[in-house]
């Protein structure tokens, strides 16, 4: 594709701000604009011009059907195609599509994860769109984003308090802006750009292993000779084939609006990223969605699997998908931007000052947000930040709180320049703070980096948090700061107030150390070493306050949301173990067996051939090596499944059981099994191996 034409391919498959203009009467058109830009409500007189002129449009574009295209809470989205079609005669149709069809869907509300508030004969669910998130065309589909909630109006999916966080957040972060005389910016939306990182495999290899296909991440495998120790991954030259992914992967996404940015090699073999500029959040969410599902539908075209598990390999760097979290007005200023003089950009600091104090009060939310079976592998290690919630701001920023906690006046660093002392390079000017990757909520210069977002995650719930618990701190500095007599003053007064408050959250260090572990420990903040550990953490009174208080959920959905968690979490392991069985019982001991007779069928054969006399130690050391692990194997394939069979209950109880039995016996499973990798000819082997699969490209 020749560079020039990326511009009329970019969008080309969205009904976006300029199709609409094109398409809709002006009035309409205008109406419209207005809901999207404010997040006013939607005039619904206008539904049947819109209907049509998005049905026109995608007609044009090759779509015969239409889909409302939702976020349940399976982590993935979900959709259901219809045709345009209408019957006005026999053996006769026209294509139509209505304002009620554009504005509502219905969706069985039965069949997805509903913790308990849909039973089976309950299945009447609705999806309603969202006009906020661009409609496009896909595969010969217009699809539509919507929400999704149950006949008895609880949201049922990832989208709906994303929505509602956005607003209450927008409402008070105006609040503030009035306080500081702003009386043009009519918006303040959360922006994000989410980078995804992603694996990749050749597809044979993939389709041979059971724990790919079924779990997204390997359950055996000794390391390769050669990992990441070389550090000549990353930021590599890109191999042909990878490169040629990459480039149909960019035209996908920009066919969709989507502003694939970067991409390059990561830290470990056969790993990649992708990271794209910065949009509203639902459009952000939606686009990260669609980037992951087509990641792995390129990948595919060229012979390769994509893998978006959290930690698909034990021993190297697991993926992420660094959230990278800010505000912006209407008119495109940058709140979270320190400007020249941050020490005296007041505004700025309350709206930090406002993070940091959320960030603080709900470390037990952040942590919630983004724990998962798979994630629990990723973090800790490999260049992805611990469990426990700390937030970098860099040295120029910690000085100006130590001055403000202090009172003491801070006096302005000049900008370091960057002098590389060879005549021909020319001198540039040095950030001012360095960047931390093993803090899990950094300041990066005009945006916080939340680096603890596993790769395969919805990125919605990490943004309903943040933007929930960031509106109700705005929320009471608005309330102590209207009607103020002194506001200059009292402004200064919150913040110092806040930053003492709060200034345990704050560390610039090293968070693998074990000093930071003792440290954070002494400081108080909270620790959850695993998902079980955090997930009730969801329905304390403090957290049920904060998203009822702020019309974000109800109690009766955040106990729904619990309760699906700690099922994901069972059913997640339960699936890994019964695939471990599978793989052992039917693939590795079988193997092993027939390894085992063809060495003793060697030891028979020489001793036949040369007499007792013959030097068989070799084969006979190995023989007694495969056979002890052989039975170690077999003892540990009984003992997981007698903990399989035990685990009953549900809840709290049975994820507790999961973590603390069943995943103690899978690596005990494993330890045995990738040692006899080590020791088994490759054709013995039945699967592919962590050298062959990210090497082998």
């Amino acid at each position: 594709m020749a560079n020039k034409h990326i511009p009329e391919l970019f969008g080309s498959m969205v009904f976006n701000e300029e199709v609409m203009r094109a398409h809709l009467p002006k009035e309409v058109y205008k109406s419209l604009m207005t809901t999207i830009e404010t997040g006013t409500e939607i005039d619904p007189s206008i539904a049947d011009v819109v209907a049509s002129a998005m049905k026109d449009w995608a007609v044009e574009k090759g779509a015969t059907h239409y889909t409302h295209w939702f976020q349940p809470l399976t982590g993935v989205t979900a959709e259901k195609h219809d045709a345009f079609i209408n019957s006005v005669g026999q053996c006769k149709v026209v294509m139509e599509f209505s304002g009620k069809e554009l504005i509502r869907g219905e969706s069985d509300a039965s069949s997805f994860p509903s913790g308990g508030l849909r039973a089976t004969f309950e299945a009447r669910g609705y999806t309603a769109w969202d006009p906020a998130s661009y409609a496009f065309v896909k595969d010969g589909t217009l699809y539509i984003p919507t929400a999704y909630c149950s006949y008895t109006g609880e949201a049922l999916d990832t989208k709906t308090p994303l929505l509602r966080s956005m607003d209450v957040l927008n409402r008070q972060a105006l609040r503030i802006l009035r306080l500081f005389g702003d009386t043009t910016t009519r918006r303040v939306s959360v922006t994000v750009g989410a980078e995804q990182e992603y694996f990749l495999v050749n597809k044979d290899y993939y389709d041979r292993r059971k724990d790919l296909i079924y779990c997204g991440r390997t359950l055996f495998g000794a390391s390769a000779p050669k990992g990441q120790e070389m550090d000549d991954h990353y930021f590599g030259p890109l191999k042909p084939k990878i490169a040629a992914f990459m480039q149909e992967l960019d035209e996908e996404l920009w066919k969709l609006g989507i502003e694939a940015k970067t991409k390059h090699n990561e830290a470990a073999p056969s790993q990649h990223e992708l990271a794209p500029i910065f949009a509203t959040s639902n459009l952000a969410v939606d686009q990260n969605l669609l980037t992951m599902e087509y990641i792995k539908k390129v990948a595919e075209r060229h012979g390769l699997a994509a893998l978006l598990s959290e930690k698909p390999y034990a021993g190297v760097n697991g993926s992420g998908k660094h959230n990278n979290w800010s505000l912006a007005t209407d008119a495109g200023k940058n709140l979270l931007r320190p400007g020249k003089t941050p020490s005296e950009n007041v505004q700025f600091l309350l709206f930090l000052a406002s993070i940091l104090c959320a960030v603080d009060r709900y470390q037990d939310l952040m942590r919630l947000s983004v724990a998962s079976a798979s994630n629990d592998h990723r973090l800790g290690a490999g260049e992805a930040p611990p469990s426990v919630v700390s937030v970098f701001v860099g040295e120029e920023l910690s000085a100006i709180f130590d001055s403000i906690i202090n009172g003491k006046a801070y006096k302005d660093k000049s900008k370091d320049k960057m002098n590389l002392h060879i005549p021909s390079i020319p001198v540039f000017n040095k950030d001012t703070t360095d960047r931390n990757r093993t803090s899990p909520f950094a300041f990066t210069g005009n945006k916080f980096e939340f680096r603890m977002v596993g790769s395969s995650q919805n990125i919605a719930m990490p943004n309903v948090i943040l933007n929930t618990a960031i509106a109700e701190v705005l929320k009471e500095f608005a309330d102590q700061l209207e009607g103020s007599s002194n506001f200059d003053a009292d402004v200064r007064t919150v913040i110092r107030e806040t930053l003492t408050a709060h200034q345990r959250i704050v560390f610039d260090g090293n968070g693998y150390s074990e000093e930071w572990r003792h440290e954070a420990e002494r400081r108080g903040l909270s620790s959850y070493p695993t998902c079980v550990d955090v997930y009730p953490t969801l329905l304390s009174q403090k957290n049920i306050r904060l998203f009822t208080s702020m019309g974000v959920m109800s109690e009766t959905e955040l106990n729904a949301r619990e309760a699906i968690l700690l099922e994901n979490y069972s059913k997640a392991i339960n699936i890994e173990a019964q695939t471990m069985i599978v793989i052992a019982n039917r693939q590795i001991i079988p193997a092993v067996e027939k390894y085992i007779r063809d060495l003793a069928e060697t030891v028979r054969a020489k001793r036949e051939a040369f007499g007792e006399q013959i030097d068989c130690y070799v084969e006979q050391d190995l023989l007694n090596k495969i056979i002890k692990l052989q039975t170690k194997s077999y003892k540990a394939l009984e003992a997981l499944k007698t903990a399989e069979t035990k685990a009953v209950g549900s809840g709290l109880k049975l994820a507790a059981y999961y973590k603390d039995r069943v995943l103690p016996a899978m690596a005990q499973l494993r330890e045995p099994i990738d040692e006899l990798e080590t020791l088994m000819p490759s054709e013995y082997w039945p699967l592919p191996t962590y050298g062959e699969m990210m090497f082998n490209q």
